[in-house]
């Protein structure tokens, strides 16, 4: 054999006996058959085999079994991002023609996604209160393919009554989706109270240091998957099995990262909501979050991030300024990793309420909770 050959041959030479407490990273679009009867097209590799790298590898697909084993989910997929996911949703139960329902405080790519592609594709998708609840009777029509629930909701943080919902919509034949970033699809048992299609964006608590986009699509059971592995296959959503690899060492961690960033994030939000400068503290855990009731009564725990509103005196330049003044605190949008995050949401609207660009989400981060609050005291000093 020709040396050129050689170079070009795959067959393994070392030992492939190797075990380790780490999943291999596998690269690859090929997949290598042993003869012509065996070779398929087929993007439910998990049952059937692997057929191409477009619909996954070793590495991508241990990730979506543990994802699914941890979710308590049939199957998962994993995709490039949380707005992949999304996508993924909204086009597997959504045709020309069809409405779907979305709470008005959701993530802002759905809402975008919603009034732009979906309405581009003649699919009606409408805003709703996310404080609803059962009320979501009223607003179900005939062609409502879709609920979408995200809970708590967007920088306003509104917790839904999710079972509430969820009975209304399957008594309907509704399915319900909900985006579970904010509980890393542990501290909200989104199958457990009735959810059809769970998502989240790896990229936030699983992968853990802002250096990955991953997302999850996790299915309740086979019929939901089988509606989902069609358009997974026929949008492409392959990911990067370094990701992956990131993002199953996450896993390792969440727990500890979790119990930390929960504590730490308390502590900030019990300081603040003390503040003579803030009239009301967006957290979950805390009273003054709307549906904090439903929290206390599905969640069990918080994570990170949350939101302030200053009070009416305070003009968006001051908020600004303090955005600023910050030194630990980085500006910068995401959530979910190892550093404390702040920014202002100068535009931001609900309806019948206008916050005048005096809310700051905030994520916290796993610094010392002392150095934290000494940044925010003296930003609040500093204001102009």
């Amino acid at each position: 054999m020709d040396w050129r050959t050689k170079l070009l041959n795959p067959t393994p030479h070392a030992r492939q006996d190797y075990q380790s407490l780490a999943t291999p990273v596998y690269r690859g679009s090929t997949v290598v058959f042993n003869d012509q009867n065996a070779v398929t097209d087929d993007w439910r590799q998990a049952e059937n085999g692997y057929s191409y790298g477009l619909y996954g590898t070793p590495t991508s697909l241990e990730l979506a079994a543990r994802i699914a084993v941890i979710e308590g989910a049939k199957e998962t997929f994993i995709v490039p991002g949380g707005q992949a996911a999304i996508a993924l949703i909204y086009l597997s139960f959504c045709q020309a023609g069809s409405h779907a329902l979305v709470p008005f405080s959701a993530y802002g790519p759905n809402i975008a996604m919603a009034e732009g592609l979906m309405r581009g594709l003649n699919v009606d998708v409408e805003p709703y209160d996310p404080l609803i609840g059962a009320g979501i009777d009223a607003l179900i029509r005939p062609n409502t393919s879709l609920i979408w629930c995200e809970s708590p909701g967007s920088v306003t943080m509104e917790v839904q009554d999710v079972p509430a919902i969820v009975k209304a919509a399957h008594e309907r034949g509704v399915p319900v989706a909900l985006d579970n970033t904010y509980a890393a699809g542990v501290v909200f048992d989104a199958f457990a109270h009735g959810v059809d299609v769970s998502m989240q964006a790896l990229t936030k608590y699983v992968g853990g240091h802002s250096d990955l986009l991953l997302g999850a699509v996790s299915a309740r059971d086979m019929d939901a998957y089988h509606k989902l592995g069609p358009i997974y296959q026929q949008l492409g959503l392959a990911v990067s099995p370094d990701d992956c690899s990131l993002a199953l060492r996450g896993l390792q961690t969440l727990a500890v990262r979790l119990d930390v960033l929960e504590e730490n994030t308390l502590t900030v939000a019990h300081w603040l909501a003390a503040h003579p400068l803030v009239k009301r503290v967006l957290h979950p855990a805390m009273a003054s979050c709307p549906g904090h009731v439903m929290w206390a009564r599905d969640f069990t725990g918080s994570t990170s991030v949350f939101s302030f509103v200053f009070v009416d005196h305070i003009s968006a330049e001051q908020v600004i300024d303090f955005i600023n003044n910050l030194e630990i605190f980085r500006i910068g949008m995401s959530w979910g990793g190892v550093n404390s995050l702040a920014v202002v949401y100068p535009d931001l609207i609900r309806p019948n309420q206008d916050f005048a660009g005096r809310i700051v989400r905030l994520n916290i981060g796993l610094e010392k909770v002392d150095d934290l609050i000494f940044d925010l005291k003296q930003a609040f000093r500093k204001m102009a």
